[in-house]
């Protein structure tokens, strides 16, 4: 191939009409957000620069064909927002990326194109990419190629956030605080069940303790509370504090967010094996205090969380946590879970799903998360039409190999037959904000016999005549008899 190829650069900027994928996943995890200043380094037409002016914050950019001479000023978060995949010249990408590290102050954000997302036609090899019909240049990445090539770089550690999408961050710890919240779940603060006249007097004064104990699971360390000298001064300390919302509401609930931030560090930590291991002087002081309130010390919370993960690879572990799961709906080879119901499951399975989100990220948009009982392999599963369909179509896939990390994709959204749902209801937790709705649907389906044969209602063809045959139609989540003339 000749070198003298004149790639036309430019050509591949895209004219968005919202936010970009990375910087909205930025705004959405609280890295970017009012008080930082961001910098999109490769803006193209500067749409980002705009919206995210917009919402208020400080916001620059450059590009070297549309704004080449706005000024390159540093800023807290700085945005590299598929940039890398369409330069053909290594050694430019190279320095590009350099340059944009150099003038992040606190967090980079990396996005580029991924393998899986390629198209499939042939087209012409140039570089180590290829050479688009409007004579760009894209570079494909596998998704931990990509990882790889920013962290040799760069000497850091990226973090996945998504496919494609890594933030790079100048703090250690803001990091490990930024992983370990990633596998927080969620809980809301118990409700007032038995208002005592103490409680009732101290009630504002006590809601950022109860608002703190629900986030941590735990009482808060010296300097952790806002209004801490305002309640040391009336009760001495927090214990006592606390002490009135307990005769106000009830203790089991509070006890299980405590169980749970204890699971959800475990996660965290058993994770953190696979990289290397930060020192407990490189947390956050809110981990820190979070592993010394749970298990005393770092060494007994990494020793808990690491016999659970080196368990996964004993034989038939996952499969059994899979056939005990209270939560999903378990078929021959797999057990499926709605993302919601992740932190209630086995923290076994947790951890396990945590092996694949390490590598990819957060997969946005997916609705079910598939543990295959037979081999290695999670599935992240996309029915976007999950709460309004009664019987929804998957519409893709992404699967990921736990041996390999090979990632593969599938499309079905173009499929004249796709699979379908049934017994919603199993994939969630009861306390699923539509699961009744889910569940009556089913107990009609049941009573109706549509649900005996499963091999033919899998798809949306089948589960259309077996509609038919039965003479019913379903509106909504209601099943309504069809009314002959």
């Amino acid at each position: 191939m000749s070198e003298t190829l004149e790639i036309e650069r430019h050509r591949a900027a895209i004219a968005r009409t919202e936010i970009s994928r990375p910087v909205r996943l930025a705004i959405e995890w609280a890295i970017l957000n009012p008080d930082k200043s961001f910098f999109d380094y490769g803006c193209g037409y500067g749409g980002d620069v705009q919206r995210v002016a917009n919402l208020g914050y400080t916001s620059a950019g450059w590009d070297p064909y549309y704004y080449p001479d706005a000024a390159i000023t540093p800023a807290d978060v700085v945005n590299l927002g598929y940039v890398l995949n369409v330069i053909e010249d290594t050694e430019e990408r190279h320095q590009s990326l350099i340059q944009a590290w150099e003038i992040t102050r606190q967090v980079l954000i990396v996005a580029a194109q991924i393998l899986i997302n390629a198209p499939s036609k042939a087209q012409l090899a140039y570089n180590d990419g290829i050479v688009t019909s409007r004579n760009t240049f894209q570079k494909y990445y596998e998704q931990a190629e990509l990882k790889t090539y920013i962290d040799q770089v760069l000497n850091v550690d990226a973090v996945p956030v998504a496919l494609g999408v890594y933030f790079v961050f100048r703090d250690e710890a803001e990091k490990e605080s930024f992983k370990a919240i990633r596998f927080f779940s969620r809980t809301s603060t118990p409700r007032v069940r038995i208002p005592s006249k103490r409680f009732a007097d101290y009630q504002e004064q006590l809601t950022p303790l109860m608002e703190f104990f629900t986030q941590r699971g735990r009482l808060p360390s010296k300097g952790e509370l806002a209004n801490e000298a305002e309640l040391l001064g009336e009760f001495g300390n927090f214990r006592r504090a606390f002490a009135v919302v307990l005769q106000a509401t009830d203790e089991a609930e509070w006890d299980a967010i405590a169980y749970r931030r204890s699971l959800d560090i475990q996660v965290y930590l058993a994770l953190t094996h696979f990289d290397q291991r930060p020192k407990f002087h490189q947390l956050a002081p809110e981990i820190r205090h979070d592993i010394k309130a749970f298990f005393g010390s770092y060494d007994e919370a990494c020793n808990v969380a690491d016999q659970k993960l080196f368990s996964l690879g004993r034989p038939k572990v996952v499969q059994t946590a899979c056939e005990k799961s209270k939560i999903g709906k378990l078929t021959r080879g797999a057990l499926y879970v709605h993302v919601s119901a992740l932190p209630a499951i086995d923290p076994l399975l947790r951890i396990y799903e945590g092996c694949a989100s390490r590598t990819i990220g957060r997969v946005d948009g997916a609705t079910l998360i598939k543990y295959y009982t037979d081999k290695p392999q999670i599935s992240y599963l996309f029915y976007p039409d999950f709460d309004t369909d009664p019987h929804p179509a998957l519409q893709a896939s992404i699967t990921i190999d736990l041996k390999t990390l090979y990632v593969t994709h599938r499309d079905y959204s173009t499929r004249a037959n796709p699979p379908v749902l049934h017994r919603k209801e199993t994939f969630v937790t009861t306390n699923y904000p539509l699961y009744e709705q889910f569940a009556k649907l089913t107990q009609q389906e049941q009573e109706l016999g549509l649900l005996q044969d499963k091999s033919e209602i899998g798809t949306r063809a089948g589960w259309e005549k077996c509609l038919a045959a039965h003479g019913v139609e379903i509106r909504g989540h209601e099943v309504y008899l069809i009314k002959e003339d």
